[in-house]
């Protein structure tokens, strides 16, 4: 490990430490999402429509936590060992990922919309066709950085140790992607799930029966995501090279928690899945549901 210099602006001290961040992350969403995807497969009556939704998230969510993996590994060698090559993988893989995730919590948050508001009930091929839709899409927008087209490009992140769209250039190609990105994969998917769970909630409010916290969903995305995009912004119209390389690692290793939020909200914590999840860890005896309440 000592053989390699330390980046720029980074400590020995903070190479472990982001390192051990990632690999908590990595580690922790891969348990809670693997139990989570496991439960789907295993279970025969958690597979439904609305729960294939889910498991979708799951297995985008697992993908990111390989990249959060990885990353840590790198940090414990204090080199990236893959190569550039490696590097534009890593970044495509976890752009899937991303862009994967936030689309199927819009999809989640509109079954629910149906689910409590309208009585529609989700159907297989329905929920099929939206599921391959988003990951065609997220694979197409992925490989566009790639350097076989070239719009926009992956680059390392400050500590060297993972790849993501390269914010330091500001230039052209970076910003039109990173807007049409925005708007996609953010700003849509956002007004979907707010007006998907304002309309719960008042359903909630004249049922004065709330079933779960319409806020949450919402919550999480923009406070995992959102100083992302905000950083992404900010290059747009500055030099962000000027801003502290150790501010610029933060931002995106606190965006790779955004699985285990999801693994809690959407699995762990809906009485369906916590059922189900249940149901397997105890070798397919039925969940006692007074212990679900």
């Amino acid at each position: 490990m000592a053989a390699y210099p330390l980046p720029e602006g980074f400590s020995d001290f903070d190479m472990i430490t982001f390192g051990l961040a990632l690999l908590v992350e990595g580690l922790l969403g891969f348990c809670l999402n693997s139990v989570a995807g496991l439960s789907f497969l295993l279970v025969k009556d958690q597979r439904t429509p609305s729960n294939f939704l889910v498991f979708n998230l799951n297995i985008a969510d697992l993908m990111l936590n390989i990249n959060a993996l990885i990353a840590a590994y790198a940090s414990y060698v204090r080199v990236w060992p893959f190569g550039i090559e490696g590097c534009h993988m890593h970044g495509f893989l976890g752009s899937i990922a991303i862009y994967a995730t936030i689309p199927l919590l819009a999809l989640i948050a509109r079954d629910k919309y149906h689910y409590w508001c309208t009585q529609e009930q989700l159907s297989w091929s329905t929920s099929g066709m939206r599921c391959a839709s988003v990951w065609v899409a997220a694979v197409f927008w992925a490989a566009l950085p790639l350097p076989v087209i070239g719009w926009g490009e992956f680059n390392f992140e400050p500590m060297g140790n993972c790849c993501c769209l390269d914010y330091t250039k500001g230039d052209w190609g970076y910003i039109s992607y990173m807007l049409a990105v925005t708007v996609i994969y953010l700003l849509t998917p956002m007004m979907i799930m707010h007006n998907s769970y304002a309309a719960i909630n008042t359903y909630f409010k004249k049922t004065h029966s709330f079933k779960f916290n319409t806020y949450l969903p919402e919550t999480v995305l923009l406070a995992t995501w959102g100083p992302f995009a905000l950083l992404c912004f900010y290059a747009a119209v500055e030099n962000v090279t000027l801003v502290s390389p150790w501010f610029r690692m933060v931002i995106p290793v606190w965006a790779k928690s955004g699985p285990i939020f999801h693994a809690v909200i959407y699995s762990f914590t809906n009485e369906t899945y916590r059922g189900a999840i249940w149901k397997m860890l105890k070798g397919g005896q039925n969940p006692d549901k007074s212990k679900m309440s």
